[in-house]
């Protein structure tokens, strides 16, 4: 119980303490926001802070702080440590400024944002890894809650059914002004998110000593026989680093009316999230007593696991938040899918938003596909997983390049000298893992971690001594701009 407050303090300082240090890198100033200075109506729209905050929160959380962690805890007490870390380190950096570059670049998304900074040929990449990953991302946040809802409803009401009202619901998302239903409704839902997590949370703490977490020591880090490398880093991805959240980041960019308060947007939203995410990582193990009790538990279904745990320790109440949340929370991340996916395609084919047929051009081909797919992954027992995994590994992957692009803009604006590497770490770390990951996965090409770990060094390494010299480069051109 000791090592759980302790990350969770740690947590919470690194928002005072690294987040100001990420702010002042950055430097944000008075400049006018995309929300003040566009204002369409549709995408730009000025939102009050807290609200901002709000939407961040569901737009990058889902069940993806919750599924993730429990998956993560099965790994022991050393997730705590990739959460804690990887969060101040690594995702909240990586939120704020994928949230803060866009909004430097009238709301840009990722994929414009890596062609300003990477290139053309890495723009074209990312545009289909993006879209490819925000679809796969709606699909997967549309079968769970469906299969849920249909275990608790009549027959006739069964996936298939749940699955064409929610793509339904992610139509009138995808359409209409920010402001209109995800502005109006995602309060609501954050606040509920916070609420399940802080009622779990409490039932442990208070709970007389039933439930006991693992405190992290040398000697307890993880299980015999449960490989940490780096299926950790891919499993846990809400709640620590995420690359979904860098297409989600630029909605909200669009919709804060101060630079000033993106520590608080950004920064602040993934830290929240890694509270959740450490509070339902430290509840799996409490409540089933052994990491391997909690791999069994899971084997049934993420779902089930949270409803296990949330009625065992809350009762009633804490079955009804385990339903809300699990229906809604990954709603509330499919919907901004498809959304964002609108939006690059938008930027890609030069289709003004503003007017409606122009939205629906766009998204009608994208939810036909989320809808085949969702029907594949319905229909066949084994699909879900497959498209879980790849999701999984897409995800990682594109915060790996999200980084990079900060980073890349980081030296092009060279204010500090050594501030790109406030994103250059995080960014070799992350590709050193998707590196590994794709070489030794099933889904990937199977080869034995003799010699996948070393490629994915090599790998990483590689990308940092490239990142050296373009910031020696850098160093030298402004000197002599000085000089």
């Amino acid at each position: 119980m000791i090592s759980l407050l302790i990350a969770l303090a740690v947590l919470i300082a690194g928002y005072f303490l690294y987040g100001r240090v990420t702010d002042r890198i950055f430097a944000a100033d008075d400049r006018q926001t995309p929300a003040v200075a566009i204002n369409d109506g549709v995408d730009c729209v000025p939102m009050k802070t807290w609200k901002a905050f709000l939407v961040q929160l569901l737009n990058i959380a889902g069940t993806g702080p919750i599924f993730g962690a429990l998956m993560g805890a099965v790994f022991g007490p050393v997730v705590f440590l990739w959460i804690v870390f990887g969060s101040i380190l690594g995702g909240a950096v990586h939120d704020y400024m994928s949230g803060m570059i866009s909004e430097r670049h009238g709301g840009a998304s990722i994929a414009e944002l890596s062609g300003l900074y990477l290139g053309n040929v890495v723009k074209w990449i990312m545009r289909v890894f993006s879209v490819v990953l925000l679809v796969l991302c709606g699909t997967v946040f549309v079968t769970s809650p469906a299969a849920l809802l249909a275990r608790l409803t009549p027959g006739w009401m069964n996936g298939t059914f749940w699955a064409i009202v929610i793509l339904a619901y992610y139509l009138l998302a995808t359409l209409l002004p920010i402001d209109k239903l995800i502005g109006k409704l995602y309060p609501v839902f954050g606040v509920l998110l916070i609420v399940m997590a802080g009622a779990v949370l409490g039932g442990i703490l208070f709970s007389g000593g039933a439930y006991k977490v693992p405190e992290l020591t040398l000697s307890n880090l993880h299980p015999d026989g449960t490989p940490v490398w780096p299926y950790m880093f891919i499993t846990v991805a809400c709640g620590a680093v995420s690359g979904f959240h860098a297409t989600q980041s630029p909605m909200v960019a669009k919709c804060i009316t101060s630079e000033k308060v993106g520590r608080k947007v950004f920064y602040g939203a993934m830290i929240s999230e890694s509270v959740i995410a450490l509070v339902w990582a430290a509840a799996g193990v409490a409540f089933y007593g052994t990491t391997q009790l909690l791999n069994n538990a899971l084997s049934g279904g993420a779902s089930n696991v949270v409803y296990e745990i949330s009625t065992g320790v809350l009762g009633v109440f804490g079955g009804v938040l385990a339903i809300a949340g699990v229906v809604v929370c990954p709603i509330t991340s499919g919907d901004t899918a498809f959304r964002s996916a609108r939006l690059i395609l938008a930027e890609t084919f030069h289709l003004e938003q503003k007017k409606i047929k122009n939205r629906l051009l766009v998204t009608v081909p994208l939810l036909i596909t989320g809808g085949l797919l969702t029907w594949f992954a319905v229909s066949d027992e084994k699909g879900f997983g497959i498209i879980w995994r790849y999701f999984s590994w897409s995800n990682q992957t594109l915060a790996m390049i999200s980084l990079w692009v900060a980073t890349a803009y980081l030296v092009k604006k060279g204010k500090y000298r050594f501030g790109s590497l406030l994103t250059a770490l995080p960014a070799t770390f992350m590709s050193a893992v998707c590196m590994t990951y794709i070489l030794t996965a099933g889904e990937g090409f199977g080869i034995s971690t003799k010699i996948a770990v070393p490629v994915g060094v090599g790998f990483a390494a590689a990308l940092m001594i490239v990142y050296v010299v373009l910031w020696t480069r850098s160093q030298k051109h402004g000197r002599e701009r000085l000089s």
